[in-house]
């Protein structure tokens, strides 16, 4: 590995915490440098704009999600990898909600700021749904789940949704009495209850 992506790495790598605490919108290129105790200058000369440290940053969230969350390695039937799929979402909620905030975040950052260049991390979100085509077919040969008569559909259609739900309910801004009083834990569970029930084999 050459110095240069060691750097990047390592800056990318050193400054995920900051974008777990703060919103995207607040951080400067000078909070940047002083949490990996660097100058400015120096970030500036790897990254060139706080856009692409923002991009590297997310990246490398969505990698390390992928490798700890979504691992259907220990199961065997299809709809158990299935499970596991949607569970993942949960664990998330339950150990790590600070990342639905950032994906939050992130959505409205690549808004405000007109971001274009996402080839790398559209490409990374294509292993999380060709994990989960694998499991489906994986699913439909052991007679463990049901044919969906559009899986990609399918998949965009709950992923999507269950998304969504975890962004909405990681917000520490209550708005109505209702936010305050569901079950939150509850309601993720009920939704993927709803996919899993559609799609297991009877």
């Amino acid at each position: 590995m050459k110095l240069k992506e060691i750097k990047l790495n390592f800056i990318s790598e050193e400054v995920i915490p900051l974008f777990l605490e703060k919103p995207i919108a607040d951080i400067t290129v000078k909070d940047i440098a002083q949490k990996v105790g660097l100058g400015e200058a120096t970030i500036y000369r790897y990254f060139s704009k706080k856009q692409n440290l923002v991009k590297a940053v997310a990246l490398k969230l969505q990698s390390s999600v992928y490798e700890k969350y979504f691992d259907f390695s220990a199961y065997v039937t299809g709809y158990d990898k299935i499970s596991a799929f949607y569970g993942g979402y949960l664990r998330i909620f339950k150990e790590k909600r600070e990342l639905f905030r950032f994906l939050n975040q992130f959505d409205a950052y690549c808004i405000s700021e007109e971001l274009t260049d996402l080839e790398a991390y559209s490409s990374g979100l294509e292993e999380f749904k060709n994990a989960y085509i694998s499991a489906y077919e994986n699913g439909i040969k052991d007679g463990s789940v049901r044919p969906v008569d559009d899986i990609d559909l399918f998949y965009y259609s709950s992923t999507h949704s269950l998304l969504e739900l975890c962004k909405k309910l990681s917000s520490e801004n209550d708005i109505v009495l209702q936010d305050k009083t569901s079950d939150k834990i509850g309601e993720i569970s009920t939704l993927v209850g709803i996919f899993l029930y559609r799609i297991k084999a009877k």
